[in-house]
C-alpha cells in the first residue's frame, strides 16, 4: 500500500516547465509622469505660439487666452508665463491621473 505522500503526489496536477515569476503590480512612476507630460505641453505652446507668429490668420492664441490665465499676446513676459503654466498642466494631470491609475491598477490585480 502506497503512503500518504505517494497518494497526494499523485491526485495533485502534475506541474511541467519552468516556473514564471509572478507579474507585478504594473505602476506608473508620477515624476517620470509628470516630467513628460509637463515638457511635451510645454513644447506643444512653444510650437503653437510659433505657428501663430508664422501664420497670422490662422492663429489660435484667443484659445490660449481662455486656457492660461494671466496670458496677453504676445510679450516675453507673458510668454514664460504661458509656457509656466503649460507645463505646470502637465504636472497637474500626472499628480491626478498616476495616483488614481496606480490604485485601480493595484485593485484589479488583486481580484486576479
Amino acid at each position: 500500500m502506497p503512503d500518504a505522500e505517494t497518494v497526494s503526489n499523485i491526485k495533485s496536477k502534475p506541474r511541467y516547465g519552468t516556473p514564471l515569476p509572478v507579474q507585478a503590480v504594473p505602476r506608473i512612476p508620477v515624476i517620470a509622469l509628470g516630467m513628460s507630460l509637463g515638457l511635451f505641453l510645454a513644447v506643444t505652446f512653444i510650437l503653437c505660439v510659433g505657428f501663430d507668429l508664422l501664420f497670422p490668420d490662422h492663429a489660435m492664441y484667443e484659445s490660449w487666452l481662455r486656457l492660461l490665465p494671466g496670458f496677453t499676446w504676445l510679450s516675453w513676459s507673458s510668454f514664460f508665463l504661458g509656457l509656466a503654466e503649460s507645463f505646470g498642466y502637465g504636472w497637474y494631470v500626472a499628480l491626478i491621473f498616476g495616483p488614481l491609475y496606480n490604485f485601480f491598477a493595484a485593485r484589479t490585480h488583486q481580484r486576479k
